[in-house]
């Protein structure tokens, strides 16, 4: 089976409709599925034969899209909710629950951060948060109720490259998986291969492209020993009273090494509800069949994009891979070869005042909170995307008053710094 991106996002997961030969996915626009006899219920319901029961749970329009980016990511099963914020708390909620606690990285999407510190925090989650810049700080923050790490491949908007191989190294020595959000370098960085046990996505951002639709995905690796640390992992190792009482190490062992996500499916999804639009789901396939192309030119307009900033006076700052120094040039190098990615932060001369006549000036460059779309955007995350923040939370995120996220897009290099050439002009710096 290849590994290349661009034809997994072509073939992956499916080759023609069996009852019509359709090339094409077809979009399955149903609530529920025939089920042919008693018996083939009360198995599916049993999870003894795997079938499509209600799209509340499974779609086949869905399972596509799930069996492609898992295929993309190298894991072996994925999960797809109805928007990456569900993706980020069902991949925490299948294993913490009320008394435990996680330790993330601090370098997080404000929405993310606002998830952890608040509303887990309300459903007796805990979340502790430790600065990435030290592996360690991630063992110091653990105890016996810790069931996860959590991070971001490369952090929106800090754009500093997560040390994966370390931190997964430090968890899986007591039984923690390491999940990682890879909503913003998918394709440049495999998280699986470098140890991380689960993969999540925001759909919404690279993968589907176009900002047309809201969805979230988690992959399961595959490569966690779920059972070697029992009593690190009660959720999959102990009774489920949800089901029964099954043990999902047990239950799922004839399905693969897929504990982790089948009980995601079959309880999170079930009783939450979180579910997919089939329609959506064929939407963001589209999407994927170009997600190889679109990465490079993203990439390669954004390697564009921070020469030009670098040069000129208005800019005090540009944040981007490429021009990581010290430890954080080290990370790069490991873990996205020519500090490739396609969104560039830059502090402005002027602070917050210039930044808001920045963005007010753009006329290509959309002012929306999506990233990873098609068009180039931009946007102010201090008063926006993490505003809910405290100034503290903020800058430990890397928000700071004057600073401004592009998303660079796919459009003409030349029309891109046109724009902001003129919008810099009229910052007044």
């Amino acid at each position: 089976m290849t590994t290349h991106p661009e034809t997994l996002a072509l073939h992956a997961g499916w080759r023609a409709d069996p009852a019509t030969t359709a090339v094409a996915v077809p979009i399955y626009q149903t609530s529920s599925f025939l089920f042919p006899s008693t018996e083939t219920a009360a198995n599916l319901f049993a999870l003894s034969e795997m079938g499509n029961i209600y799209t509340r749970i499974m779609n086949p329009t869905t399972d596509v899209l799930e069996k492609r980016v898992a295929a993309l990511e190298g894991g072996v099963a994925a999960l797809a909710l109805a928007s990456g914020q569900a993706a980020s708390a069902f991949a925490v909620k299948n294993l913490a629950r009320a008394g435990d606690n996680i330790v993330s990285s601090t370098d997080l999407y404000g929405g993310t951060w606002n998830l952890f510190q608040n509303q887990l925090r309300d459903e007796g989650i805990e979340v502790r948060f430790v600065d990435p810049e030290d592996p360690e700080a991630f063992a110091r923050a653990t105890d016996s109720r810790t069931r996860a790490y959590y991070a971001e491949t490369l952090p929106n908007p800090k754009l500093r490259v997560f040390p994966i191989a370390e931190v997964a190294a430090i968890g899986r020595r007591v039984g923690i998986p390491l999940i990682m959000d890879n909503t913003a370098a998918p394709l440049l960085v495999k998280p699986l291969e470098h140890g991380a046990a689960v993969v999540m996505h925001s759909v919404t951002k690279y993968l589907g492209g176009h900002g047309n639709s809201i969805g979230g995905i988690i992959v399961d690796g595959g490569n966690f020993d779920w059972a070697a640390h029992a009593e690190r992992q009660p959720a999959l190792n102990m009774p489920d009273p949800s089901y029964h009482g099954a043990v999902w190490t047990e239950a799922t062992k004839p399905l693969g090494p897929v504990a982790y996500i089948i009980k995601a499916r079959v309880t999170l999804l079930r009783d939450l509800g979180s579910a997919l639009s089939p329609f959506n789901a064929f939407l963001f396939l589209q999407g994927i069949e170009t997600v190889a192309l679109r990465m490079r030119a993203h990439c390669d307009n954004a390697d564009s994009v921070v020469r030009f900033l670098t040069s000129r006076p208005e800019v005090a700052r540009v944040i981007h891979p490429s021009l990581a120094t010290g430890q954080e040039a080290a990370r790069v190098a490991k873990y996205l070869p020519a500090g490739k990615g396609g969104m560039v932060g830059l502090e402005l001369a002027g602070g917050a005042a210039a930044g808001k006549r920045f963005i007010d000036a753009l006329k290509l460059f959309y002012h929306v909170a999506n990233v990873g779309d098609a068009r180039s955007l931009a946007i102010h995350p201090a008063s926006t995307t993490h505003a809910q923040l405290s100034p503290a939370e903020q800058a430990a995120t890397g928000v700071s008053p004057g600073y401004v996220r592009l998303c660079v897009g796919i459009e003409h290099i030349d029309d891109i710094l046109a724009d902001l050439d003129q919008a810099l002009a009229a910052t007044g710096g």
